[in-house]
């Protein structure tokens, strides 16, 4: 089975959080078939806006919504 591994980020309303605040500005880095390469690219976002705290970027694990019921490592 293909691991999909989506990046993205944007504006959270509380840094602790995970409620973006505009959808519409969303950063939608890239979708990567390994978590080693999709970890590389968030690495990269996030290190560039680490000064601001409402800017989060995270890793979604595509291959988990797409079939739940298969446990896999990332």
């Amino acid at each position: 089975m293909q691991k999909l591994h989506l990046v993205m980020g944007g504006r959270v309303a509380d840094p602790q959080g995970l409620e973006f605040v505009d959808l519409a500005k969303m950063d939608m880095v890239g979708v990567y078939n390994t978590y080693a390469e999709a970890e590389e690219a968030w690495r990269a976002r996030a290190q560039g806006t680490v000064d601001d705290a409402e800017m989060k970027y995270v890793i979604v694990h595509l291959h988990r919504l797409l079939e739940p019921d298969i446990e896999l490592n990332p």
